[in-house]
C-alpha cells in the first residue's frame, strides 16, 4: 500500500516538473510576448495554491481517496487540452485548470500516507516519500525535454494524461475506502486557514515550507544564469539541479533517514535552513564549475533535512480530522513560495549573486525567529515548573 501512494506521488510531481523545460518555448510557439510568457508559466503555482486549500477542506469531509481520484480524472482530462489550444489566451486558460485540479493530488496522497504511519515513524515515512519527489524532480524535466525534442510537446502530456487516468483506476481498487470520521460541522477554507495558523508548531511548518520553496524558486530562477555568466554549458544546469536532487534521495533513502525520528523535529528543522541559506551564501561567490558542484551538494543535503522534518512536524500536531486541510495549506504555502522567490528577483532584476544572498537572508532570519520562538516557551516553562 505504502509502495502504491509512493507512485501516486511520484506521478503527481512527474506531472510538475515536466513542464519545466517545454512550457516556455509551448507559450512562444503560440506567439505569446515574454511578459505573458512569464504569467503563463506562472498560472500554475497560482491556481495550484487554491487546489490546495480546498483539497484541504474535501480531504477531511470526504476521505482521501475520493479526493484522489477527483484530483486524477480531471487533471488526465485538462492535461489533453493542451493539445488542442490555439492561442496564449487559450494557453492560459489550460493552466488555470491544470494547477487547480492537480493541487488536490498530493495533498490527498500525503493525507492518506501520514494517516497509514504509527505515531513516532512519521519523519522516516515522510523522508522516504521525499525519494520519490526527489525522482520526480530528476526524471521529470528529463521527460518532458526529451519527449518533446524527440515527438512532439503535445505528446508529453498525452502520456501524463494516460498515466493519471491508469493510476486512477488502480487506486479505486487499491486504496482503502475509509472517509474521514469527521462529526465536527467542517469549517470554510479561509476559516480554516486563520484556525491552523493559530497553532505554533502548525504556523512554523508553514513558514518553513514557505522559505524552502521560496529558496527553491530564487535557485531555479538564477541557477541558469550563473551558468549562462560563467559561460559554461546550459546543459549544465539540469546537472547541477540533478546532483541536488541525488543528494536529497541518497539522505531519504538511506539508513540516514532514521535521524528524523531520533531528534526534535524543529531541531533537523533549523538545521536544514541553516544548512540551505549557507549553500546559498557559497554560490552567491561561486566562480568556477566544481565549486557549484559542491555547493548544490551542500543545498541537497539541507533540503533532504529540511523537507521531511517539517513535514514530520505537520503530522505530529494534527489528527486524521484535521490533517487533510493541513497539508492543502502546507502545498499551499510551498507554491506560493515558489511564485514568490521567482517573481520577486525577477521583478526586481537583482543579479544571481544578490539573488542567493536575499533568498539566504530570509532563511537565516526563519531561522532566527523560530529559534527565539522556542527559546521563549523554553524559558516559560522552566519559569512556571
Amino acid at each position: 500500500m505504502r509502495q502504491f501512494i509512493l507512485i501516486i506521488v511520484l506521478i503527481s510531481f512527474i506531472d510538475m516538473f515536466s513542464q519545466l523545460p517545454i512550457m516556455s518555448p509551448f507559450a512562444k510557439s503560440l506567439g505569446a510576448s515574454p511578459a505573458l510568457i512569464g504569467m503563463i508559466v506562472g498560472m500554475y503555482s497560482f491556481s495550484n495554491m487554491f487546489g490546495n486549500i480546498l483539497a484541504g477542506y474535501w480531504i477531511d469531509k470526504h476521505g482521501g481517496k475520493k479526493v484522489l481520484l477527483f484530483g486524477f480524472s480531471f487533471t488526465g482530462a485538462i492535461l489533453l487540452l493542451y493539445t488542442i489550444v490555439t492561442s496564449p489566451e487559450q494557453l492560459m486558460a489550460v493552466r488555470f485548470f491544470h494547477g487547480l485540479f492537480s493541487g488536490f493530488l498530493v495533498p490527498a496522497a500525503f493525507t492518506v500516507l501520514a494517516n497509514k504511519e504509527n505515531k513516532g515513524k512519521q519523519g522516516k515515512s515522510m523522508a522516504i516519500s521525499g525519494v520519490a519527489v526527489g525522482i520526480s524532480a530528476i526524471i521529470g524535466p528529463a521527460f518532458g525535454g526529451i519527449v518533446a525534442s524527440k515527438y512532439t510537446i503535445e505528446w508529453v502530456f498525452i502520456i501524463i494524461a494516460i498515466s493519471m487516468g491508469m493510476i486512477a483506476v488502480f487506486s479505486f481498487f487499491v486504496l482503502p475506502n475509509k472517509p474521514a470520521e469527521n462529526t465536527r460541522k467542517i469549517e470554510p477554507p479561509i476559516q480554516t486557514l486563520m484556525t491552523l495558523l493559530k497553532k505554533p508548531a502548525l504556523a512554523i511548518s508553514f513558514i518553513g515550507a514557505f522559505s524552502l520553496m521560496f529558496a527553491q524558486g530564487v535557485l531555479a530562477y538564477m541557477l541558469p544564469l550563473q551558468v549562462e555568466v560563467l559561460q559554461y554549458g546550459s546543459h549544465y544546469s539540469g546537472i547541477l539541479l540533478s546532483t541536488f536532487g541525488i543528494t536529497a534521495i541518497l539522505i531519504f533513502g538511506l539508513p540516514t533517514n532514521r535521524i528524523f525520528d531520533h531528534f526534535q523535529h524543529r531541531h533537523i528543522m533549523m538545521l536544514g535552513m541553516s544548512i540551505i541559506g549557507f549553500a546559498l551564501i557559497l554560490l552567491s561567490m561561486a566562480v568556477s564549475l566544481p565549486f557549484i558542484f559542491i555547493c548544490m551538494i551542500l543545498y541537497g543535503t539541507g533540503f533532504a533535512f529540511l523537507f521531511p522534518s517539517i513535514s514530520a512536524m505537520l503530522v505530529e500536531h494534527t489528527d486524521e480530522k484535521t490533517r487533510g486541510k493541513a497539508f492543502g495549506l502546507f502545498y499551499a504555502f510551498f507554491s506560493l513560495g515558489v511564485v514568490a522567490g521567482s517573481s520577486l528577483t525577477g521583478v526586481l532584476a537583482v543579479s544571481f549573486g544578490t539573488g542567493f544572498i536575499i533568498a539566504a537572508c530570509i532563511l537565516f532570519t526563519t531561522t532566527i525567529g523560530i529559534f527565539v520562538y522556542f527559546k521563549n516557551i523554553a524559558r516559560i516553562k522552566k519559569s512556571m515548573g
